[in-house]
C-alpha cells in the first residue's frame, strides 16, 4: 500500500505538470495571436492596456515526464509485492486466495492493476495518465479490506470446496478489473467533453491536464473496447455461477440477493453495449451508463455483501 501510495502521488505530479505545461502552451498562443479586444488609454502618457485574448481549448503535445516514468515503475514495483502477497495467502490457506471479501478484494485489485499495465503494452495510445485513477481505487479498495475485511485462514464450507471456486471467481476478478479501467476512461471522457462543449461554444476554457489528453471520441472508444471484454467474462461469471449452483444447491437460479446483483450488473452492462451501438447513445449518455454500470459492481462488493442475507453470506463473498 505504501508503494502504491508513492505511485500515485508521482502520478498526481504528472497530471499537475501537465496542467501547467497546458497552460504555457495557451499563453504562448495567445500572444502570437492578435489582440482582438479594443485598447483602453491609461493615464496622460498615453499607456494603453489590451485586453487578453480569449483562451480556447489547446491540445498540447505531451512527452516523457520523470515523475510519470517514476509512477510507472512504482507501479511495477508495487504490483510484484502485491503479487507476492496474494501468493503467500494462497500458499498459507492451501488453496486459491479468493474464498473471503478480505482475499476477493485482495485478488481484485491485484488484477485491476495487472489490466492497466498490460493496457499499457498493448494499447496505441499512451494511457499512463490513467494511473492516477487506477492507483487511487487500489489503494482505497486496500485500505478498506485491510481495516474492515481481513480474516485469518479458515477452512472453506462444503459448497466452495469445488473447481467452481477457481473458475468463477477468478473470471469475476478479471471482469471487474476491465470495468473499472473502463470506468476510469468514462470519468476522463466526461471531464474532456465538457471542456469540448466550453471551447466549441467560444467560452473561455481553463487550460489544465485534460490537454494534453486524447479527446472524448477516443476516450469513450477506449471505454467502450475494454467493458466490451469486461462484459463477456461477467456473462462467463453469470453462466458459471448458475453452474456451480446447481452442484452446489441443487438448482441454477434460486433469487439468492447475490445471485439478482448479479444479474443487475449484466443488464445495465447489456444496456449500455446495446444503446451506444443500437441507439446512437454516444457521448455522455453512454458515459454516464457506463459509470452507473461500474457503481453497481461497488454496491454488489460493499453494500450486498454487509447488509443482505443469502446463500452467499457465509463465504463473505
Amino acid at each position: 500500500m505504501a508503494v502504491y501510495a508513492i505511485a500515485f502521488i508521482a502520478y498526481a505530479i504528472d497530471l499537475a505538470r501537465r496542467s501547467a505545461v497546458a497552460t504555457q502552451a495557451a499563453d504562448a498562443a495567445g500572444s502570437t495571436a492578435a489582440p482582438a479586444a479594443s485598447e483602453t488609454a491609461v493615464g496622460g502618457a498615453g499607456t494603453t492596456v489590451v485586453a487578453p485574448p480569449k483562451r480556447d481549448a489547446v491540445t498540447v503535445a505531451y512527452g516523457r515526464s520523470p515523475s510519470l516514468r517514476v509512477g510507472v515503475a512504482l507501479t511495477v514495483v508495487a504490483w510484484l509485492l502485491h503479487a507476492a502477497a496474494t501468493v503467500t495467502r494462497g500458499i498459507a490457506a492451501e488453496r486459491v486466495p479468493w474464498a473471503n471479501m478480505y482475499e476477493f478484494a485482495l485478488t481484485g485489485t491485484l488484477i485491476i492493476t495487472s489490466v492497466y499495465l498490460v493496457v499499457l503494452v498493448v494499447s496505441k495510445h499512451d494511457l499512463r495518465f490513467l494511473g492516477t485513477f487506477v492507483t487511487g481505487l487500489v489503494l482505497v479498495l486496500l485500505g478498506v479490506a485491510a481495516v474492515n475485511f481481513y480474516v485469518s485462514v479458515v477452512p472453506l464450507p462444503p459448497a466452495l470446496q469445488s473447481a467452481w471456486l477457481v473458475i468463477h471467481v477468478f473470471v469475476a476478478t478479471s471482469a471487474t478489473g476491465f470495468l473499472a479501467l473502463g470506468f476510469a476512461l468514462s470519468v476522463v471522457q466526461l471531464l474532456q467533453s465538457r471542456r469540448e462543449t466550453l471551447a466549441a461554444s467560444a467560452k473561455t476554457v481553463k487550460q489544465n491536464f485534460l490537454a494534453t489528453l486524447p479527446d472524448s471520441s477516443t476516450l469513450e472508444n477506449l471505454a467502450y473496447r475494454v467493458i466490451i471484454v469486461g462484459f463477456i467474462l461477467w456473462t462467463f461469471t453469470l453462466m458459471a455461477g448458475a453452474i456451480w449452483a446447481e452442484a452446489a444447491w441443487g438448482r441454477y437460479w434460486g433469487w439468492d440477493t447475490k445471485e439478482v446483483w448479479t444479474f443487475i450488473i449484466w443488464v445495465v452492462y447489456a444496456g449500455y453495449i446495446h444503446a451506444r451501438a443500437t441507439r446512437g447513445w454516444r457521448g455522455s449518455r453512454s458515459a454516464w451508463l457506463a459509470i452507473i454500470g461500474f457503481s453497481t459492481v461497488l454496491f454488489n462488493f460493499t453494500v450486498v455483501n454487509l447488509f443482505f442475507k443469502g446463500l452467499h453470506a457465509y463465504s463473505g463473498l
